[in-house]
């Protein structure tokens, strides 16, 4: 990059002043004789002389504008030239031609504000000072923010309630931008100040809020649920004139969107979910009370405190935030919420439910039961499954979970995990597609009643012991709950360890070596599935026992009389 005019000239006298000759100076920079006099004489470079203005075709008719402009300022408001008006006129009363009518547009539009400063009729521009009593007044707005959620980009919401007076604000973000959240986030404020504004409180003309706007007066007709919750707080709403110079009346809450999402939303944020994140900005606007706003005297937790008791009580009722919504389950256990599907038992399929939104998430009651509970997607024409409200289907029709749409959305969530493939894997290939992927089923219904991580284990140590039916993994699952549930001491360990400990033992025991057993799907793996052998412990008719009805029933063959008191799993 060649250097500037300046920093050649900071260069030349260096040189003069070391003794180098012109003529070495003007080889060394590829300068003449005069850059180097001027540089000599002044370290400053002259400015650039400006070129005179080209003249136009327009000169002679500009005179004829700016006296019809002029006459306008005494002219009817609606009797005023307008540009074509103008063009026009040059035309027919000056003779003009081969001038156009962008440029008697542009030299119009550069002259007439001129001539009405000129006149002392320009609109000025400038700002007020504003002072606000304490606990009287608030703004209120929503800005955009993207945050990384769960691995993935997402657009979302962020309400903002700030005191005028202390500047202490209160933020909140959720994934739409609707009146769900906007009620929501108001009510998370309230209870955050501790009290509602005795004033004013200042919005846009947001829809969430105004139905409509009447001409260009402040008077708006307003959405009725938004003129219940103003009734329920006793809120006074004050809105702000539509576009850019409503901004202005409300420049508190404009600005502190962006410094809240300069100074904490930079870099982006990586949460798992929206909950998080809010637990995280209710930290961050705790801390935002010891920062000073401007050349104010005082910090905003200072201000906050004086201004704390002034605020009115809140009600006593809390007001319902969310939307009802009564739609149908489709065919597919879905019900279709603002173009969004979501999934629900599948024993629910072609009847109505109840369907309460909120800003972050959806619940789904049947009657005044809960059925299923989803958080709410962002975007549009989109679906949220989950597994276990198809597992009832996927119990008549195995075939359909390989490239369901719900098992997809389990492994992204991390709901379905590796070791459930290989366990599915394993029961396949064993009992076949259709009875191993009906144990699989089972044993997912095993998370309706037992943590995730207590199933994992007992799929992990059924797999590593070969027992590929549910029976074994529910046993397993019980284990490992009670194992965690129950840590191990010393005054646990039982003074007789039982003979048999585990199930590959108990099988290497009861079994004939070199035989595996094939148990028939869903049933338990120690179950006889061969024919009665000659043994010497059983005479060759069984003795009968009586049930407690009194009856007599033989017991089936092939088995021992009891299972072993140590033994880990259930005998038929």
């Amino acid at each position: 990059m060649p250097p500037s005019k300046v920093e050649l000239y900071a260069a030349i006298r260096r040189d003069a002043r070391a003794g180098m000759s012109g003529r070495a100076i003007e080889r060394k920079y590829r300068v003449g004789r005069r850059t180097i006099v001027k540089a000599l004489s002044s370290a400053w470079p002259e400015p650039r002389k400006k070129l005179p203005p080209r003249g136009s075709k327009l000169d002679p008719f500009k005179p004829a504008i700016e006296e019809m402009l002029r006459a306008d300022l005494d002219a009817p408001r609606k009797q005023r030239h307008t540009i074509t008006r103008i063009y026009h006129r040059l035309i027919d009363e000056h003779g003009m031609s081969d001038v156009s009518y962008p440029v008697v547009r542009a030299y119009v539009a550069e002259r007439k504000p001129q001539i009405r400063a000129e006149a002392g009729r320009a609109p000025t521009e400038a700002f007020v000072p504003q002072s606000h009593r304490p606990g009287a007044e608030a703004e209120v707005d929503f800005g955009e923010v993207v945050v990384r959620l769960a691995g993935e980009d997402v657009r979302c919401f962020l309400f903002c309630f700030r005191l005028s007076f202390s500047g202490k604000a209160v933020h909140r973000v959720s994934l739409s931008g609707g009146q769900e959240a906007f009620f929501e986030g108001h009510e998370h404020a309230f209870r955050v100040l501790g009290g509602v504004p005795t004033g004013k409180v200042r919005y846009d003309n947001l829809k969430s809020a105004v139905a409509s706007v009447l001409g260009f007066s402040r008077a708006r007709v307003e959405t009725d649920r938004w003129t219940a919750f103003r009734s329920h707080y006793d809120l006074d709403a004050f809105y702000c004139q539509p576009g850019i110079a409503g901004a202005h009346e409300k420049g508190g809450v404009e600005g502190q969107i962006g410094w809240f999402r300069r100074n904490h939303l930079v870099p982006v944020p990586e949460v798992p979910s929206v909950e998080a994140l809010n637990a995280m900005i209710d930290q961050w606007d705790a801390a935002d009370e010891a920062r000073r706003i401007g050349s104010r005297a005082r910090t905003v937790g200072e201000f906050f405190a004086i201004e704390r008791p002034l605020l009115k009580p809140l009600p006593a009722e809390p007001f319902e935030t969310g939307r009802w919504f009564t739609p149908r389950v489709d065919r597919f256990a879905q019900v279709t919420v603002r173009t969004n599907r979501y999934s629900v038992p599948v024993r629910l399929i072609g009847r109505r439910v109840r369907v309460l939104l909120h800003a972050s998430d959806l619940v789904v009651y049947d009657g005044h039961t809960e059925v299923a509970r989803h958080e709410r997607l962002p975007g549009k024409s989109s679906a949220r499954l989950d597994l276990d409200h198809y597992l009832e289907a996927l119990v008549r029709k195995p075939g359909a979970l390989p490239g369901s749409t719900a098992l997809e959305q389990a492994r992204a969530a991390g709901k379905f995990t590796p070791v459930h493939d290989a366990w599915w894997a394993a029961a396949r290939k064993a009992h076949g597609d259709a009875a191993g992927t009906r144990a699989l089923v089972e044993i997912l219904l095993l998370h309706r009643h037992m943590d995730g991580e207590h199933v994992v284990a007992g799929l992990a140590a059924a797999l590593r012991a070969g027992a590929l039916t549910a029976d074994a993994v529910a046993l397993e699952a019980r284990k490992a709950a009670d194992a965690g549930d129950h840590p191990a001491s010393d005054d646990d360990v039982p003074a007789d360890p039982p003979a048999i400990a585990s199930l590959t033992a108990w099988r290497s025991c009861r079994l004939t070596p070199g035989r595996c057993p094939r148990s028939p799907p869903m049933t338990n793996c120690f179950a006889a599935t061969e024919p009665r052998r000659k043994d010497p412990g059983h005479d060759r008719q069984a003795p009968s026992r009586t049930d407690r009805a009194g009856r007599r029933r033989r017991r089936r063959p092939g088995l021992p009389d009891a299972p072993p008191a140590h033994h880990p799993y259930p005998v038929p």
